[in-house]
């Protein structure tokens, strides 16, 4: 029954590739008509994204919740206006230009009221020079409106002058600062310059780049569509994009290397559509499974933000199969043999198993001494990795921003003034509705004498029914800071409780800090869940495909390494400080949200090349039932192709550390670190040598468990392959 179902499978695949063969004008047609579809949807129906971030049940959220729903003037986030005047803020001239300015930011519409340095002696620095302005938004910084935030910039850069020193910082201008995701179009102009080394043929390479931007076209459209039902981050296309542009070029990029393989060994234009998407096909659909689902598994976070990322994600990948599958054979068709025109000079390339390919003759080296080449191969992964073991996790804060910002010199004027735990404020909200406002003059008392807080601590601020107040606290120590978050817990766990025992008071801590703790908790405690629900799903849908035990558990502890190594690196730069003046960054915590997003991200795209490689070696192993030859037979066959592809994702990585933002840079260089050594490590020497190792254990399935699991093959019928050696001379 199970072999029945593969078969067909199988056939419906050779059935869509001969129809799209036939009636190649109207598939693309109607893909052409699909894809104007949802964009005309999506600009007339498209919903908005959105720069809030909501923790659903963490304490940082209820206070949020609480100031929106009790006191409005205190409900929105805000900036801060930093002076610095040598003379002194006092200095009648100085003071007057410091009252002009506020009280043309008060005049926008999107400021709510303004704590003046003025007015409060707490807002002015001991030597008298620096002073901060606390402007107090109507609505929390991701929803402050482009157009406001805009004229409050402008004003203050109107004002930086040589007497008045005027910066501006805060959530809200962290918020609203444009922070771009990469340059797209450079990794871009990489994987044009990459393909037609890998092809040699201009037409071949524009097939898989016009399909990985025709699907991305679909995906923006979707995901702007999904945004009208669900909350998307405003930087959900340009994750899109990185991970489009990846997935979509790879899959193609297979499906027509597979085809001009079936050229070359002598076969018509429509048998080699139909050996690509019967093969290469099959692989794609898996391999973008398992992707799909490591993006799902986001949702085992409960971070709505995260799990919406994660859609994205999908969507993409899931858009990117559906072209390389049901488009790509039809364009296959339209140019037919023509896909080797317009070659360029000393790069005419051939596909398959060349036996005198570089690729062939280090499969075969590996082979002759594979113990070696798998220990040199974990020795560098674990080197690469051992970094991890040191890695602290936590939330970088302005200081470790681009000099060129606002919000970063704002930062340094407020540390310098005032102390660094003076860009983290606490916001202390108490709900007294059923009484303990009396306790409140005590509450603020315990938090004044509590260790690590700039003291004088804010005054009690009630809201006009007198049921929810309001105490602003800053720590000593700057908001990355380990202490900093320590005196978080401190505040939750000792102090607030020991303080509100028995009055009938609920306090919350909450403020940026405390909501990046929230943040990190809740990441902290569903990492098991997604390392284990991602892990084991590939691992079960591996041994399913390949119908092997080993086959499955190595390519889970590979992708591990892989990551692991990556996660080294990032250690290695971003904390330790290696090469980080090259790099213009500064030392500091790995984000907390960093390993979960590089995990989904890099497990899934690990297991392509896995994917892409096993399929063929066993594909050659059911040929041929010898191990040793199906593993050189397999890497030359896919090595090229899986380098071409690998370059391509890295070149794409790396344009994000041309950017200023850190975090960016942090993603950058985890993900391209990860694809390289996947690609060039893992599958080009330890994958061999621990096949040739374990010969045809490599294809052990316990009986019992063969009956019970479903056959789905990704190889293909038998009498589609070539003969060895017969694409070397084809060209």
């Amino acid at each position: 029954m199970a072999n029945k179902r593969s078969s067909t499978a199988q056939g419906k695949l050779e059935r869509w590739a001969r129809f799209s063969h036939r009636r190649r004008g109207s598939v693309i047609g109607v893909w052409f008509l699909l894809l104007v579809g949802v964009i005309v949807a999506n600009s007339m129906f498209g919903g908005t994204f959105v720069s809030e971030f909501k923790l659903p049940g963490a304490e940082s959220q209820k206070a949020a919740d609480l100031l929106k729903a009790n006191f409005e003037a205190r409900s929105g986030e805000s900036a801060d206006v930093v002076f610095e005047a040598p003379g002194g803020i006092a200095e009648p001239a100085t003071a007057a230009k410091v009252a002009e300015i506020l009280r043309r930011i008060a005049a926008n519409a999107g400021v709510a009221s303004i704590d003046s340095p003025l007015e409060q002696a707490r807002l002015v620095s001991s030597d008298g020079t620096i002073a901060r302005a606390e402007v107090n938004w109507t609505t929390i910084a991701a929803k402050v409106k482009k157009s406001d935030y805009k004229q409050f910039i402008k004003i203050i850069d109107e004002w930086d002058d040589s007497t008045l020193r005027v910066e501006a910082g805060g959530f809200v201008v962290g918020a609203n600062d444009e922070m771009p995701f990469g340059n797209e179009f450079i990794g871009l102009g990489f994987a044009v310059l990459i393909l037609l080394i890998a092809f040699g043929s201009v037409i071949a390479m524009g097939l898989p780049l016009g399909a990985a931007i025709f699907g991305l076209g679909a995906g923006f459209s979707v995901i702007g569509l999904a945004a009208r039902f669900a909350s998307f981050p405003d930087f959900s296309p340009q994750f899109a994009a990185m991970i489009g542009l990846g997935v979509g070029i790879d899959y193609s990029l297979l499906v027509v290397t597979r085809f001009r393989e079936g050229l070359h060994s002598g076969k018509s234009v429509e048998d080699s559509i139909v050996l690509a998407l019967t093969t290469a096909g099959r692989s794609v659909i898996f391999a973008g499974l398992v992707v799909a689902l490591s993006f799902m598994g986001l949702f085992l976070m409960g971070l709505p933000f995260v799990a919406a990322l994660g859609m994205s994600g999908a969507i993409v990948v899931v858009l990117s199969v559906l072209v390389a599958i049901t488009l790509m054979p039809a364009f296959l068709s339209l140019v037919g043999k023509r896909v080797d025109s317009w070659r360029v000079p000393f790069l005419h390339n051939t596909e398959g198993v060349d036996p005198k390919s570089m690729w062939y003759r280090l499969s075969e080296r590996i082979q002759r001494h594979p113990l070696p080449y798998a220990l040199v191969s974990v020795v560098v992964l674990l080197s690469l990795a051992s970094p991890l073991l040191s890695m602290e996790l936590g939330f970088t804060d302005a200081g470790n921003s681009p000099t060129s910002t606002h919000i970063r010199r704002a930062y340094d004027l407020v540390s310098k003034g005032f102390g660094p735990g003076s860009n983290g404020t606490f916001y202390i909200v108490a709900d007294v509705s059923k009484g303990g406002g009396d306790s409140l003059p005590a509450i603020r008392e315990r938090l004044e004498a509590t260790e690590n807080v700039v003291k004088p601590v804010g005054p009690v601020i009630l809201n006009p029914s007198g049921d929810t107040a309001l105490i602003t606290l800053n720590p000593l120590t700057s908001p990355q800071d380990k202490a900093t978050t320590a005196l978080v817990h401190r505040l939750r766990k000792e102090v607030i409780p020991a303080a509100t025992q028995g009055t009938g008071a609920r306090v919350y801590v909450s403020g940026g800090v405390a909501g990046n703790v929230d943040a990190g908790d809740r990441i902290s405690a569903r990492m098991p869940l997604l390392f284990g629900g991602v892990i084991g799903v590939s691992f079960l849908l591996l041994m399913i495909v390949f119908r092997s035990v080993l086959v499955a558990l190595k390519a889970a502890i590979m992708n591990l390494l892989s990551i692991g190594a990556a996660y080294g690196v990032v250690v290695a730069i971003f904390q330790w400080g290696w090469f980080s003046d090259a790099l213009g960054i500064q030392k500091g915590p790995i984000e907390t949200f960093l390993p979960m997003m590089m995990f989904a991200i890099l497990f899934g795209l690990s297991m392509d090349y896995e994917v892409f490689l096993i399929s063929r070696v066993r594909e050659e192993y059911l040929r041929t039932r010898n191990n040793a030859t199906a593993v050189s037979h397999g890497l030359a066959a896919t090595a090229r192709v899986i380098t071409a592809a690998a370059a391509i994702m890295v070149a794409v990585f790396l344009t994000f550390v041309l950017g200023n933002e850190r975090v960016i840079k942090e993603f950058g260089i985890g993900l391209a670190t990860a694809i390289f050594v996947d690609a060039t490590v893992v599958r080009m020497f330890l994958v061999p040598a621990t096949m040739e190792l374990l010969g045809d254990r490599n294809w052990w399935m316990p009986s019992w468990l063969d009956r019970i699991l479903p056959n789905v093959n990704v190889e293909g019928p038998s009498d589609h392959l070539p003969p060895v050696g017969a694409s070397a001379g084809g060209q």
